[in-house]
């Protein structure tokens, strides 16, 4: 039985930073951000936007197109939880009126939880081919000024719906997996920012990904040649070229560029998405002029602290047909640009706890708003009429 990918949107938020308007202010030459990072914008939540809202988002913008008929899962893929108990799907189940005959779980793992999500659903699937699987992978990557990490700044959500004889990808069988405990980015529970060892994170993301290859290959997964194109985690699209040219010397094979840049047009716009960058970037190989009929891609999967995965989808036939690269489009351009005064000012004001109850104030113009906090509880709202 073939189980895949029936189909994928994403979303993002209302504003948007121009990494020229970080530099000018910062006094930085703009150029270590366009050549050094290869990004040009990054996404910027509104006040009334997190994790939730994006996530729900994609998804409702999916399942306009699928409807939700034998979904009776939902994975949200996050490392921007908005509680430490309670899932993040919860609050996207209510806003996206999904029936109460639901699992919904949260699954986090850094930026590879998306990935887990979607093996876990895969299985799901082989288990019961009747059933279907909504995955949610959404984030806000925010991170500390001043730091290195300000400019890979990004959010945005990809949602899947996941079943049995797919129409977009079929996903093979066979993985490739590595782990390790390494302290190259995390964040403690009492931080709203992450920490990060950025040397050392490079040095993670490349050797996850060798013992992943390696993993894959001994467990008879398709050769290097047979493999048509490469999409890899995008924290900013610099790094899926190092990790195209790092397989390239890892196994003597020349692998052209040709093969990775159709998915690199993404993650410049929006930055860094963290658990659905790695899906922003399959949908800008789908999005892109070529012909992917029956071609085999290879995807590889990093999370810091270190999770890598690398597994290969091979595109349906007819799967043009039910893709809308326009939403892309219309979700960039729609964004707000911010000086930097009020990037700064907004960057501040996310610094908020659950102690005292407020409202915000409606910005977006996303179909759900985070409505604020009411005796200790985030509550959230449609906007949809």
């Amino acid at each position: 039985m073939a189980v895949g990918i029936i189909d994928m949107e994403m979303a993002s938020t209302h504003n948007c930073v121009t990494l020229d308007t970080l530099a000018e202010a910062t006094g930085v030459d703009p150029n270590k951000y366009r050549f050094g990072l290869r990004q040009e914008v990054f996404s910027v939540p509104a006040i009334d936007e997190d994790a939730v809202t994006v996530g729900a988002t994609a998804a409702h913008r999916l399942l306009e197109r699928t409807g939700s008929d034998g979904i009776r899962t939902l994975i949200f893929a996050t490392e921007s939880g908005v509680d430490q108990s309670k899932s993040a799907g919860l609050f996207a189940q209510s806003l996206l009126d999904l029936s109460p005959n639901l699992r919904v779980v949260e699954m986090k793992q850094a930026c590879y939880s998306a990935t887990a999500a979607l093996q876990f659903a895969l299985g799901l699937v082989a288990r019961n081919r009747d059933e279907r699987v909504l995955v949610i992978a959404g984030d806000i990557a925010r991170y500390a000024v001043d730091t290195a990490g300000e400019p890979t700044q990004g959010a945005g959500a990809v949602a899947m719906l996941v079943g049995a004889d797919p129409q977009l990808l079929e996903i093979e069988p066979v993985n490739g997996v590595w782990s390790a405990h390494i302290d190259d980015f995390w964040r403690p529970n009492d931080l709203s920012t992450p920490l990060v060892d950025g040397a050392l994170s490079l040095d993670a993301y490349l050797g996850a990904f060798t013992g992943a290859w390696e993993d894959f290959t001994a467990r008879g997964g398709a050769a290097l040649s047979e493999i048509d194109y490469f999409v890899h985690h995008q924290p900013f699209t610099k790094m899926a070229v190092k990790a195209h040219n790092r397989l390239a010397e890892h196994t003597g094979v020349k692998l052209g560029a040709s093969l990775v840049e159709p998915s690199l047009s993404y993650t410049p716009v929006f930055g860094n998405t963290y658990t659905a960058s790695l899906y922003l970037g399959l949908l800008s190989l789908l999005h892109s002029d070529i012909d992917l009929t029956g071609k085999r891609i290879g995807l590889y999967s990093y999370g810091s602290g270190a999770v890598g995965e690398f597994f290969t989808a091979v595109v349906k036939p007819g799967y043009r047909e039910f893709l809308r690269p326009e939403i892309v489009r219309q979700t960039a351009d729609q964004r707000t640009p911010l000086d930097y005064e009020a990037y700064r000012a907004l960057h501040a004001a996310h610094e908020r706890g659950s102690q005292v109850d407020y409202q915000n104030p409606r910005v977006t113009s996303a179909p759900f708003r985070f409505g604020g906090v009411s005796g200790g509880a985030r509550f959230y709202e449609k906007t949809l009429k």
